[in-house]
């Protein structure tokens, strides 16, 4: 569904610690041209998080129409709180042509994939579970029942990796941004990306069907 789009979609999902959220900041940081997708919660905001940017928050009467109304292309309960992803942002930032980065769990990853057949899924790993344990103390979010949580999610989320079509482990933060940074220049190189995008081109050359 939805395969002539103009746009690339984009998932990158990972265990809690494992630097999803850095690397996609960093990636913005170097592209303008990839888009995030705001997504709705039911969890409260942290730190300088405003609602709009980072999410938009919702109460669960809020999330609960919304879903009734079947105006997510995702949802998905994580850590006891739900994120929801809207089906109409995404698919008027795509017929726009934008290439669109979703940030979620690999439940909604998922779920895109079963929609948007074209999405391309990332997946991020820590180098061990060590270091995810470290990261997530580093953090000075979560009390240690919730660190220990989120070490158990963390098990049930990386055995969902053969499903992904790349993976990036965050062992060296460059290393990791500069593979991220390839898979998103690749994709925008594939036949059907180009052709998409550059439809002047192979217009020109005779070469569109």
């Amino acid at each position: 569904m939805q395969s002539q789009q103009p746009g690339n979609l984009f998932v990158v999902a990972a265990p809690s610690g494992a630097g999803k959220s850095s690397l996609v900041k960093a990636l913005r940081s170097f592209d303008a041209r990839v888009y995030p997708s705001v997504s709705h919660t039911t969890r409260a905001p942290r730190g300088q998080e405003k609602h709009g940017r980072e999410y938009f928050f919702a109460s669960e009467a809020e999330f609960d129409a919304m879903v009734s109304a079947d105006a997510f292309i995702e949802w998905a309960n994580v850590h006891g709180k739900r994120y929801g992803t809207s089906k109409k942002g995404i698919q008027e930032r795509l017929a726009n042509g934008d290439d669109v980065l979703l940030e979620i769990d690999y439940q909604g990853a998922l779920q895109v994939r079963a929609t948007f057949a074209q999405a391309v899924l990332i997946f991020i790993l820590p180098p061990s579970w060590e270091e995810l344990r470290a990261r997530l103390e580093n953090r000075g979010e979560d009390a240690p029942e919730v660190i220990d949580l989120r070490m158990k999610n963390a098990a049930q989320e990386m055995a969902q990796v053969h499903q992904f079509d790349f993976v990036i482990i965050n062992e060296l933060f460059e290393t990791a941004l500069f593979d991220l940074k390839t898979i998103i220049h690749a994709q925008r190189l594939q036949y059907q990306s180009q052709r998409r995008l550059r439809a002047d081109v192979f217009t020109s050359l005779n070469l569109m069907p």
